[in-house]
């Protein structure tokens, strides 16, 4: 956890990178499947770069990395999306791998490294695919 708290500050920046990489992407194509394509790259690359420096810091702290990085993309990705207005959603996938992984805690299997990367994965996926739609569309960055 001390990991991601610190993250939080290269989280937030990325975000703002997000927004105006593609504010750039918007002025630089003509069709809306030229931006969906470009604004799934930009979310790439920014998850990807948000994501990178915490490897070694896994490493370094005795961490997961594995887990740890599903939740740090769970993470980002619902910031990104509560920063452009979508709020519940990221709010309800959430609460949603929370409650599972407390229920597999409960039963036992707290410490399965599959079913917490199972849990964390599956929002992690949800997300991103949710951002994809909502991000993807010319109106929502204009």
């Amino acid at each position: 956890m001390v990991v991601l708290t610190v993250s939080m500050g290269l989280a937030e920046w990325l975000l703002y990178r997000y927004r105006g990489l593609s504010v750039a992407a918007l002025r630089a194509t003509a069709t809306p499947a030229g931006f969906r394509l470009r604004s799934a790259g930009i979310l790439v690359l920014c998850l990807l770069a948000y994501l990178a420096p915490l490897v070694p810091a896994a490493l370094l702290t005795g961490a997961e990395p594995a887990v740890l990085l599903l939740i740090a993309a769970t993470l980002w990705t619902a910031l990104l999306l509560q920063a452009f207005g979508v709020a519940w959603p990221p709010a309800v996938v959430c609460l949603a791998a929370a409650g599972a992984v407390g229920a597999l805690t409960l039963a036992g299997a707290g410490r399965d490294l599959f079913a917490l990367s199972l849990c964390h994965g599956t929002a992690a996926a949800v997300l991103g695919a949710w951002a994809l739609r909502a991000l993807g569309r010319p109106s929502a960055h204009a």
